[in-house]
């Protein structure tokens, strides 16, 4: 049902499609880190040139916390807790950047997989289950329901 696991890193050579509503799950080796959906009303968004699952990736490999929740919950959850008391004063003057430390280690450490579904009702419904641990055997480190 769903996709090989690609890296975060090549989302754009995962070939999700352009417009697609669907369930995502984001990996750290064995560990399930995340689960999402993307495509909310596809149904009423079908016409637009790139909308939905390819969007919700291609922010999340992004690394920028602005706008992402699955980037502000690894900042917190797992790039922070890594720094060391050195690198403080690094943010201070600007030489070191918290966007730039969660796109590095999404880049570094992520895979994710994905699978298409026909409506957004079917994306909520499988997230639920992939959430709650039903369709991988393990919930989520960052989102479990």
């Amino acid at each position: 049902m769903f996709s090989k696991r690609y890296k975060l890193s090549s989302w754009a050579d995962s070939g999700i499609p352009k417009v697609a509503a669907g369930v995502y799950a984001i990996w750290h080796g064995e560990q399930l880190i995340y689960c999402g959906m993307s495509g909310r009303q596809i149904e009423k968004n079908s016409h637009k040139p790139k909308f939905g699952l390819i969007t919700r990736i291609q922010s999340h490999a992004s690394g920028r916390l602005s706008g992402d929740q699955f980037c502000v919950y690894v900042a917190n959850r797992l790039v922070i807790p890594s720094l060391k008391p050195s690198d403080l004063p690094r943010f201070a003057s600007g030489d070191l950047k918290l966007d730039s430390l969660t796109k590095e280690y999404i880049h570094q450490h992520l895979e994710f997989q994905y699978t298409v579904v026909d409506t957004s009702e079917r994306a909520y419904k499988l997230e639920d289950k992939a959430r709650s641990g039903e369709t991988f055997g393990q919930l989520p480190l960052l989102n479990p329901l």
